[in-house]
């Protein structure tokens, strides 16, 4: 018998940080007809989240408030909906939610099942919840731009910056997988850390070196997987090869208007920005990599 009310952490409007955060005490919430109740058992959050707090997606994204932050979790399967078909009570899960509903920081919530895959043993709840956003997203990134994670295809070199956040260090593994040439950035304390993930350069991004983005080896950059903020069209347009594309995973204004004057003016090299929509079959690929060991999560 599952309890009618749980703990959660809510917000209740914009801004205010953590410490506006608050425990609460809620109604267990009933799982749709294609929806699973989950019991959570780890829960993580992405830099979305706080970005979601602070109002930064408005209007594209508004919120409705009281709201429980996090997309991210791995639990067990409480109740399955009735139009469910792929999961029953026990099973341990990783799901993934929208960023309108929310739903992780709680004891209970309630994922789509299109959006829920079954975790395997191998997968720790800490590691299954990790994945979802981060791992889902670097994928769609790496494979937007041809990349062939089972090492077939042409050789490619590739950019990836914030190597080692959550995303960039899922990237920096996934894109191992392909025939790729790997540049890193990262700051000084990671610099091993990422080196260790695989990538064949890594350069520091506190550096003369590092902030101009060059590679060591005079390598151009066929894709950048772009996972930072605040660096210009101007940085990375001089160090692409001819037809080289920025995938910007945290794309701003500057970032559409770039993207609309380079399809206007027909022009080779881009800035391309990037939205997850994610799918059941990606998902599935994501955790089944971890499985096997060839994808991990890096927990500090």
């Amino acid at each position: 018998m599952v309890a009618k009310v749980m703990k959660a952490v809510q917000y209740f409007g914009y801004g205010g940080g953590a410490a506006a955060l608050k425990h609460v005490k809620v109604a267990i919430p009933d799982p749709k007809a294609d929806e699973v109740l989950l019991k959570v058992e780890a829960a993580s959050l992405n830099a979305f989240d706080w970005k979601i707090q602070k109002g930064i997606p408005r209007p594209l994204l508004s919120r409705k408030f009281p709201y429980i932050p996090g997309t991210d979790v791995a639990g067990e399967v409480v109740q399955a909906g009735s139009a469910v078909k792929k999961f029953k009570a026990g099973d341990k899960v990783v799901a993934l939610f929208s960023h309108a509903t929310g739903g992780a920081l709680a004891e209970y919530a309630v994922a789509k099942e299109n959006l829920t895959v079954a975790r395997p043993p191998e997968i720790s709840a800490t590691e299954g919840a990790a994945l979802p956003l981060a791992a889902l997203t670097a994928h769609i990134a790496l494979t937007s731009v041809n990349i062939k994670l089972d090492g077939s295809g042409e050789r490619k070199n590739i950019l990836i910056t914030a190597a080692s956040g959550g995303v960039g260090h899922y990237a920096v593994q996934l894109a191992k997988l392909g025939n790729t040439h790997v540049t890193a950035t990262c700051g000084t304390r990671n610099v091993d850390l990422v080196k260790g993930l695989g990538a064949d350069e890594v350069l520091d991004y506190k550096t003369p070196e590092g902030a101009s983005l060059k590679s060591p080896s005079g390598k151009k950059y066929d894709s950048v997987i772009h996972c930072a903020m605040g660096i210009p069209w101007a940085t990375f347009e001089p160090n692409l090869s001819a037809t080289g594309k920025v995938i910007d995973l945290t794309p701003g204004l500057s970032t559409f208007m770039t993207f609309a004057r380079q399809k206007l003016t027909f022009s080779k090299k881009q800035l391309v920005p990037l939205f997850l929509t994610p799918k059941t079959e990606n998902f599935e690929y994501v955790v089944n990599l971890t499985k096997e060991g060839k994808l991990r999560t890096v927990i500090v």
